[in-house]
């Protein structure tokens, strides 16, 4: 089996627990206004991997993923849309005593389809831990910034938490996009409801992927957006605070 890979970062320490071996995989359905990956964009495009390079790959970082309570994380674009290629590369992880995380935005998550949520459930076996990005918690906010409303994607986190699966929720603070006071406390209330949400994590916007977009002839819509202010993050972080 192969899969479609953008890039793979050997020793990655913000996408999870510990040292990760992080896969990017290719292809996502959002079209958030400050990706800093818009080169993942495209469905079928990226490198073609196959489940053993990948898993033999991480291997040779154990040592590293063991001594520092790491393993290996797989990110996007979004993974999900390589569900079964990903499930067979953290089977093989497990089998090898590997920590398995998905770091998704759960954009493709489709509960009325049964051979989707047949795969999921057979990932989520084999996951060990997922990093959940909830970008806007209002829906017309949330299409406007991804082009995608966010029901689906609530009902997706919700499922998590009715199975127990141990999550990390990440908010990308974006000025005059995502930190409205209204919208952060929404989204603490949202996070109340759950039962399986060991941290959440305020991610501070950035521009650090504006080169990509205007290398692929994109215009970059937030130019005039600056990062927020350290007082607007402290804000945020107070709000939203830490689940445990």
């Amino acid at each position: 089996m192969k899969g479609y890979v953008h890039s793979v970062e050997s020793c990655g320490t913000v996408d999870g627990p510990g040292i990760r071996y992080i896969v990017f995989m290719q292809g996502c359905l959002l079209r958030c206004q400050y990706c800093h990956n818009a080169d993942t964009w495209n469905i079928g495009a990226g490198k073609e991997m196959t489940v053993d390079e990948i898993v033999e790959e991480a291997k040779a970082y154990k040592a590293f993923m063991d001594a520092s309570g790491g393993g290996i994380t797989i990110s996007g674009g979004e993974p999900l849309l390589q569900a079964e290629f990903v499930t067979e590369v953290f089977k093989r992880c497990k089998e090898e005593g590997i920590h398995t995380t998905l770091d998704t935005s759960g954009g493709c998550f489709d509960s009325s389809n049964e051979e989707f949520m047949k795969h999921f459930d057979e990932l989520m076996a084999v996951t060990d831990l997922l990093l959940v990005d909830i970008k806007q918690i209002d829906s017309k906010k949330h299409r406007k910034l991804t082009g995608k409303p966010n029901e689906h994607i609530l009902e997706f986190v919700k499922y998590l938490s009715d199975r127990q699966k141990p999550i990390w929720i990440r908010h990308v603070l974006v000025p005059e996009r995502t930190d409205a006071e209204e919208d952060l406390r929404a989204l603490r209330a949202f996070i109340d409801t759950l039962s399986n949400v060991e941290k959440v994590e305020v991610l501070p916007y950035h521009k650090l992927g504006v080169y990509k977009w205007k290398t692929l002839g994109l215009k970059y819509p937030l130019e005039d957006i600056e990062s927020p202010t350290e007082e607007s993050v402290i804000f945020a972080n107070e709000i939203l605070g830490s689940a445990t």
